[in-house]
């Protein structure tokens, strides 16, 4: 197996690009200050006085405060406030909390993206057939580390005094884990994920490897146990879909919120409204497009009367499904603007609401709500971003390692691997050699052994985590993923135009 080969070499080079061109050269950084988003600046003490129509005091807040004059400033709600808008700029964004995360994971994906095309384009002119997908593993990482940054963010929210953000989480982990028991238990010929072939799969290559290691009389207990552990796999499996349903509860509430706005703020442009109302629904379409009676029953066996007519093939229906999970996800990010801008024009919003109020309202509190719009502006990008990139690159995944083909009728069934063979390293000729030549040698021993040992491990890796259960695993988190978006989304867009409404 060829570790030190081109790909390595490649991913290497892109991780010191990576880090190197950070502080100069973000792709994360351009998308929130390229100029395009506008921020509302918060009036200042003195703006809303003469909009109150009576002198600031010559005293600022802090000398108020030094002689014991607590009584915040107050201004009728009522006034003609009109806030000043402000493109965000590098500077601005800097300060914002969760800003570096949201950089760092941005970036990540954009070079695992470029990773994985070159991998692509490899595979294409060269028979890597034995060599490890290094495309694929950045596509991995950029998943976990996706659902790392979830798990920030939600933490964020159990650390909260007030408790409801706690709440909605584990109210949508537990729907999710009822939801997750019920999927489970749903024949293969209407959701098509190919769960079971990829347990059986790797519970058959995990006896045959327990064979080779020489625990013979455990493995001959093996196949008893089997029914056992695939429900305690399927159990297992329940709870992590719970865990992601209860990452993407806010995120789901919050696009919903960012969509309703972003079409009124497009009343006038109905092409963008239309591209809107797509983005919103393709996570739909990723949930039908596992559905077996809905989608391949439909395009494989078409009814035409009395016969049936055959659409598309069964190669052709997986490459498809790949493209459209794709294109959707392209242009979700492309409406990324859109989300953002609706976002950040919540404080326009929240004044023009004040203003239909009567009474008076202190000074400083007009300043932080609309400054804390402007603060969670990269936490609202991430919650935006994130299920994306999710569904995105788990559809890399699934493609680089269930060997799928983007072209129709190039790929191959997956099989179950017969034997592992464990490869041993290479003998070492011993001769009269100088205390330089032995030092050489050793150092070569040392690298042979290390490439050995590594190369056992994928292998043992390659032999037990087939094709066949990647294709498993990952159809079910993409289409997981796509559920639990689906849940989120739909109540979000209930509770803010029936529930808020009350």
């Amino acid at each position: 197996m060829a570790l030190m080969g081109v790909q390595l070499v490649v991913s290497l080079l892109a991780a010191s690009i990576m880090q190197r061109m950070a502080p100069h050269c973000s792709f994360a950084r351009w998308l929130l200050c390229n100029g395009s988003l506008l921020r509302f600046k918060h009036p200042s003490e003195g703006e809303l006085c003469a909009l109150a129509g009576k002198q600031m005091p010559k005293q600022n807040r802090r000398d108020r405060r030094q002689n014991g004059e607590n009584k915040p400033l107050t201004v009728p709600k009522d006034i003609d406030l009109h806030l000043e808008k402000a493109p965000v700029n590098v500077i601005d964004a800097l300060v914002l909390r969760f800003f570096l995360e949201y950089q760092w994971l941005v970036d990540f994906a954009v070079y695992a993206t470029g990773v994985f095309l070159f991998t692509e384009c490899y595979y294409s002119v060269v028979d890597a057939s034995k060599e490890v997908n290094i495309g694929a593993i950045w596509c991995v990482l950029t998943v976990l580390f996706c659902l790392k940054t979830l798990h920030t963010l939600m933490s964020h929210y159990f650390r909260s005094e007030e408790g409801g953000e706690r709440s909605v989480c584990l109210a949508f982990g537990f729907l999710c884990l009822l939801v997750a028991m019920l999927v489970l238990v749903v024949r293969e010929d209407y959701l098509e994920f190919g769960l079971e072939p990829g347990f059986s799969s790797l519970f058959d290559n995990l006896e045959i490897f327990v064979k080779q290691q020489g625990y013979a009389d455990w493995s001959g207990c093996f196949k008893l146990r089997i029914p056992v552990t695939k429900l305690t796999v399927k159990l297992g499996l329940a709870a992590v879909c719970a865990y992601i349903g209860a990452l993407l509860a806010f995120p789901g509430l919050r696009l919903a919120q960012t969509h309703l706005d972003a079409v009124q703020m497009n009343s006038d442009r109905p092409l963008i409204q239309i591209l809107l109302h797509m983005g919103f629904l393709s996570p739909v379409i990723v949930l039908v497009l596992w559905v077996k009676p809905i989608a391949r029953d439909f395009l494989a066996n078409a009814p035409m009367g009395k016969t049936s007519v055959t659409l598309v093939s069964s190669e052709a229906f997986d490459s498809m499904r790949l493209w459209m999970i794709v294109v959707s996800c392209v242009l979700r990010l492309g409406l990324t603007r859109y989300h953002l801008q609706a976002y950040l024009n919540l404080a326009q919003k929240w004044v023009e609401q004040m203003k239909k109020e009567a009474g008076r309202i202190a000074a400083i509190d007009i300043q932080r709500k609309v400054t804390r719009v402007f603060c969670y502006l990269t936490v609202v990008s991430l919650q935006y971003l994130i299920p994306i990139l999710l569904i995105l690159f788990s559809t890399l995944s699934l493609k680089a390692l269930g060997d799928f083909s983007w072209s129709t009728g190039a790929q191959d069934t997956p099989g179950v691997t017969p034997a592992i063979i464990m490869p041993t390293a290479a003998p070492v000729l011993s001769g009269a050699l100088d205390e330089d030549e032995e030092g050489m040698e050793d150092m070569e021993e040392d690298i042979q052994a290390t490439v050995a040992r590594l190369s056992e491990t994928f292998t043992a890796l390659r032999s037990v985590l087939t094709p066949l259960f990647y294709r498993g695993f990952f159809a079910f988190l993409t289409w997981w993923v796509a559920v639990c978006q689906v849940i989120s989304s739909l109540f979000g867009i209930y509770f803010h135009q029936y529930l808020m409404q009350n």
